[in-house]
C-alpha cells in the first residue's frame, strides 16, 4: 500500500459562480463537497490509479466527522481495477478545517479561501506518531503533504521523512515555507514545489537554477511543478522538463496534488523518470477538467498522455 500523510487535513467546498465579483452577492450554480487537504486528494488519486493507500493525519469536530464520512465511500469500492482509502486518522479535540474554492466561470479563475486548523496537542501528536510508526511497516512508499496544523512544530516533517528512511520507505514531500526548508535538509527521495516554493526556498526565479539548488539542499529528486507548463525534474539519473500539448480551461485546484499521484505511482512501480513526468503532468492536466480536487478527467488523461513531451536536459548539476 501507499501511506498518504495530510497532518492538516480539510473539508473542500467548492462553489461555482457565473461571474465573481468583488462586495457583490452571488448566486452558486454548484456546490461540490468532498474530504479534502493534499494527501487525500493524493490519495484518492491513487485509488483512481489502482492503488490501494491508507490517509493518516488528524480529523476532529462535526467538520473531521464529515469528512470522515465522506472518505468511507472511496473505502467502500466495488471495482477490481479501483484501488481503497483506508482511513487511519488521529482524532483531535480541535475542529478540522474547511478550504472554500469559488470557481468563477467567466474566467475561469478560481478563489480559494484556507482556514487555518485545529490546535493539536502534545498526546495528540504522540498518538499520531505511534500511527506514522506502525504504518511505515506495510508501506511501498509515503507522501508527506500539506501545511501544518497549529501546535505542530515546524520542522514536522524533517522528523517524518528521517523516519521513513530509517524504515526503508521511499518518501516525497510536498509542503511549503520553512517546513520544506527544514524537511529537504533530512534527505527526502522526491520533494514537489511548485513554482512559487521553489523561488521561495531558494532564492532563484529561474526554473532550471531553482531546481539543481533545491536538490543540493538534500533532496535525491526535485520535481517542480510549472503549472500550465508542465514539470521539470533534476535527479540523480538526469534532468528532464515535461510539457502538455497545449493548455486547458478549468479549474486547477488540487493539479499539484495530481501531480504527486503521478510521480508516487510511478515510483512504486517502477517506472523511469520520463514515464513518471508524464504520467504527473497528464494526470494534474486532466484534475483541470475534473469538477473537484482528488479527481481527474478520465477521457482527457488518456487522451493527453501519450502526447506529453519529455525533453531530456544535458549537463545537469
Amino acid at each position: 500500500m501507499i501511506l498518504t500523510v495530510t497532518l492538516n487535513a480539510a473539508l473542500d467546498i467548492t462553489y461555482r459562480v457565473p461571474r465573481l465579483r468583488p462586495r457583490a452577492s452571488h448566486r452558486v450554480t454548484e456546490v461540490v463537497e468532498r474530504p479534502g487537504g493534499k494527501g487525500l486528494n493524493v490519495a484518492r488519486v491513487l485509488a483512481a490509479l489502482g492503488h490501494d493507500t491508507v490517509v493518516t493525519g488528524f480529523a476532529g469536530g462535526p467538520t473531521g466527522a464529515a469528512l470522515r464520512e465522506g472518505l468511507a465511500a472511496y473505502g467502500r469500492v466495488t471495482d477490481p481495477a479501483h484501488g481503497r482509502v483506508t482511513d487511519a486518522l488521529v482524532g483531535v479535540v480541535g475542529t478540522t478545517r474547511r478550504t472554500v474554492g469559488v470557481v468563477d466561470d467567466a474566467s475561469g479563475d478560481t478563489t480559494q479561501l484556507n482556514e487555518p486548523g485545529p490546535l493539536v496537542t502534545t498526546p495528540e501528536w504522540t498518538a499520531f506518531t505511534g500511527t506514522y510508526a506502525r504504518l511505515l511497516r506495510d508501506a511501498a512508499a509515503v507522501a508527506l503533504c500539506g501545511s501544518l496544523p497549529p501546535g505542530v512544530p515546524v520542522g514536522t516533517y524533517a522528523q517524518l521523512v528521517r523516519e521513513a528512511r530509517a524504515a526503508g520507505v521511499p518518501v516525497l514531500l510536498d509542503t511549503s515555507g520553512e517546513a520544506l526548508r527544514r524537511g529537504i535538509a533530512a534527505r527526502p527521495d522526491v520533494v514537489k514545489p511548485n513554482a512559487d516554493e521553489l523561488a521561495g526556498l531558494t532564492g532563484f526565479a529561474e526554473p532550471l537554477r531553482a531546481t539543481r539548488d533545491a536538490r543540493r539542499r538534500g533532496a535525491h529528486a526535485v520535481a517542480a511543478s510549472l503549472g500550465a507548463d508542465g514539470m521539470l525534474a533534476v535527479t540523480a539519473d538526469g534532468a528532464w522538463r515535461a510539457t502538455p500539448p497545449r493548455r486547458l480551461a478549468g479549474n486547477p485546484t488540487g493539479a499539484g496534488d495530481s501531480a504527486v499521484a503521478g510521480l508516487l505511482s510511478g515510483l512504486v512501480e517502477g517506472l523511469p523518470w520520463p514515464d513518471r513526468l508524464a504520467r504527473a503532468v497528464a494526470l494534474s492536466a486532466a484534475t483541470v477538467r475534473a469538477p473537484a480536487a482528488g479527481e481527474f478527467d478520465r477521457a482527457t488523461y488518456a487522451e493527453l498522455l501519450p502526447r506529453i513531451e519529455v525533453s531530456e536536459i544535458r549537463s545537469a548539476a
